[in-house]
């Protein structure tokens, strides 16, 4: 099926009853070709997606409720459209489930047949929604600069470090990111966090570099993953890790975390805006 033969960016009626076929796929590759990305990835990493809007029916008939996490591996061949995701997630609303266990089978099976990868599924029950927390990025704030800027669309010539100086580790983060979904044209909010060590980054330069994503049109995952690329090229840092979280749309919030040495998973704590 191409985009064009799918429900992307079309009214479409919900359905209530479970099924996989309304999951679509977006291959990776073509996104990542048109940044230069070719040959084995300089990264790994996850797209962690959180799902807010996730029922059921028990066999008696009795709906039941669940906070979904499901984290899709970086090296998958694809990603899942979120419209088509939000669509399959409604399809068990007045389906008749076992328990929660086969949901989250299910929903392994699904998302990993469709991504061409095993993912990981988490199912958040109620009696554990006391114990979810708000945290937000940590790092040095970009967003305190006071700067003039006037490009809107990614530029990786603003970017610029410091490299006849001693190398540095920092971590610096903005909430000042924004871009457009390619099917919907929605503006998709998010918050970035940059941790690296090498050349020493100009702080305003990676703010302007940050804000020029505002008109740009993209998938999360392939936003990160040109931050990550454009940085690497224009920086030359030793070591690179990229951490977005975006805000929740149609229940669904995607948060891709890219790194090119080994750090542990983040720990997927919601912002105050999501």
């Amino acid at each position: 099926m191409t985009p064009e033969q799918s429900a992307l960016g079309k009214p479409v009626d919900y359905r209530d009853q479970y099924d996989p076929a309304l999951l679509f796929a977006i291959e990776r590759a073509p996104g990542r070709e048109a940044i230069g990305m070719n040959g084995p990835l300089p990264f790994f990493g996850v797209d962690i997606w959180n799902a807010y809007e996730l029922s059921w029916l028990t066999p008696r008939g009795k709906p039941q409720i669940a906070l979904a996490t499901v984290m899709v591996p970086a090296d998958s061949p694809c990603i899942v459209e979120s419209k088509s995701f939000k669509l399959y997630l409604g399809s068990f609303s007045q389906t008749s489930v076992f328990s929660p266990d086969e949901l989250k089978d299910r929903i392994k099976k699904d998302v990993s047949a469709i991504c061409g990868a095993p993912v990981q599924v988490k199912l958040t029950l109620p009696h554990e929604f006391g114990k979810l927390t708000l945290d937000e990025l940590s790092g040095v704030d970009l967003d305190r600069l006071d700067l003039e800027t006037s490009v809107y669309v990614p530029d990786s010539s603003l970017l610029i470090a410091a490299f006849d100086e001693a190398p540095v580790t920092e971590t610096l983060v903005s909430n000042l990111l924004k871009s457009n979904c390619p099917v919907t044209g929605q503006p998709d909010w998010g918050s970035v966090q940059i941790h690296y060590a090498g050349p020493q980054i100009d702080q305003a330069s990676l703010l302007r570099y940050i804000v020029s994503y505002r008109l740009h049109t993209g998938f999360h995952e392939q936003c990160v993953e040109r931050i990550f690329i454009d940085i690497m090229r224009k920086c030359k840092p030793v070591k690179l890790a990229v951490y977005a979280r975006y805000t929740r749309r149609g229940g669904l919030d995607i948060n891709p975390f890219r790194t090119n040495f080994p750090l542990p998973l983040p720990d997927n704590d919601r912002t105050a805006r999501q």
